[in-house]
C-alpha cells in the first residue's frame, strides 16, 4: 500500500512528475542540484517530508559534482519557504561527510515515521466511520505509506473505514489527481468532493474524523497546512468533527512560537487564472494565492508524529 515517488539510481535522482498524473507516469532525471531545486519550486514533486528528502538528494547531487554546497543549500532552501523539513533535511545532511547516505537515511527514517505515524493515529478511529481529508498526504508526498493517508490505509487495513471523502484541494486538485490516485490503487471506498462541499457534508453526519497533513507546526500547536484546511478545521468545529493532524517531527518548528510566525508562501496568479494553460479569468484580473493556512492549535483535537498522540494544550519543546 505504498510505492516509491522518487528513487536515486546510477548517480542520479529519478522524480515522478507529480504534474502528469493520473493521466501519465512520467519521470524526471536529475543530475544537478539545480534540476531538483526546479523541480520542488515546480511542484513535480511535493508534500513537506518528500520535499525534505529530495533536498537532501540535491545536496548529494552538488557533493558529486563539486559544486558549491553552501549555494546549493541555499538554492535548494529558497524553493519552498514554509515547508519546514526542508531545512531539518538541509541542516543534517549538511553536517554529514557522505551526503547520499545521510540522503538515503533521511529517506529511511521517513518510512519508518510514516509507520509509526499510521500505527499511532489508526487507535483514535475506535468505530468505523468515514473520514474527511485535503491535499495528498500519501507516497507522493513523503517516503512509505503516507501521514494522513498513512493513517487512513491503516484503519482501513483494520476495518474501521467506511469511506473516504477526499476535497478536490484547489486550485492544484491535489486531492483530485492525487489522492484519489492513489485511493484507488489501494482499493479503498472514496469520493471527491468540492472544498465548498464540505459543510453540508459534515452536517450530515456520517463523517466523524477529518484527517490532515502539515507543512509547519509551531511550538503551541498552530498549523500551516494546504489552503482549505483552516476551512475543514473551522467546519469541523461547528459539526463537532475533530480533526487530526499528522506529521512528523521534523515539521515541527519550536522556533515559530505560534503560527502568526509562519512564512506564509504565495504562489503565482496562473495557477488560478488558468486551467491546463487556458486562461479563464479576464486578463488583469487581480489574485491572491496563498498555499496554506494556518490553522489555530484549539481547532486540533490531537496531532500525531512518530512519538504518538499529542493532545492540547501543546507545547512542543526541542525534542518531540
Amino acid at each position: 500500500m505504498s510505492f516509491d515517488a522518487l528513487c536515486w539510481r546510477s548517480g542520479r535522482l529519478h522524480i515522478l512528475d507529480q504534474r502528469r498524473l493520473p493521466a501519465e507516469e512520467v519521470w524526471i532525471e536529475a543530475s544537478t542540484w539545480q534540476d531538483v531545486a526546479v523541480a520542488i519550486s515546480d511542484m513535480a514533486l511535493r508534500g513537506a517530508p518528500l520535499i525534505g528528502i529530495a533536498a537532501a538528494y540535491g545536496m548529494a547531487l552538488a557533493q558529486q559534482s563539486g559544486d558549491g554546497l553552501g549555494i546549493a543549500s541555499k538554492g535548494l532552501g529558497a524553493t519552498r519557504p514554509t515547508a519546514v523539513n526542508l531545512f531539518a533535511a538541509l541542516e543534517r545532511v549538511s553536517q554529514a561527510n557522505d551526503m547520499l547516505a545521510e540522503a538515503r537515511a533521511i529517506e529511511e527514517d521517513e518510512r519508518s515515521n510514516n509507520d509509526a505515524i499510521a500505527a499511532a493515529g489508526a487507535s483514535l478511529i475506535t468505530d468505523r466511520t468515514s473520514v474527511v481529508t485535503i491535499c495528498n498526504t500519501g507516497s507522493l508526498a513523503t517516503a512509505g505509506v503516507g501521514t494522513a493517508l498513512g493513517i487512513i490505509r491503516r484503519a482501513f487495513q483494520l476495518g474501521k473505514i467506511e469511506r473516504i471523502f477526499a476535497c478536490e484541494t484547489r486550485p492544484r486538485l491535489q486531492g483530485l489527481r492525487l489522492t484519489a490516485w492513489e485511493l484507488q490503487q489501494d482499493g479503498i471506498p472514496f469520493q471527491v468532493i468540492p472544498d465548498g462541499a464540505v459543510a453540508p457534508l459534515l452536517a450530515g453526519g456520517e463523517v466523524g474524523f477529518a484527517i490532515a497533513g502539515a507543512d509547519r507546526i509551531a511550538a503551541n500547536g498552530d498549523t500551516a497546512n494546504k489552503i482549505g484546511t483552516l476551512n475543514l478545521a473551522t467546519i469541523g468545529d461547528a459539526f463537532q468533527v475533530p480533526l487530526v493532524i499528522a506529521a512528523p517531527t521534523t515539521t515541527i518548528d519550536t522556533r515559530s512560537s505560534t503560527g502568526a510566525d509562519i512564512t506564509i508562501e504565495e504562489r503565482a496568479a496562473e495557477e488560478i487564472t488558468t486551467i491546463d494553460g487556458v486562461r479563464v479569468a479576464p486578463e488583469g484580473c487581480p489574485v491572491w494565492n496563498p498555499a496554506f493556512d494556518i490553522t489555530p492549535s484549539d481547532l486540533i483535537s490531537a496531532i500525531v508524529t512518530e512519538n504518538g498522540v499529542h493532545r492540547p494544550p501543546y507545547a512542543f519543546e526541542d525534542q518531540v
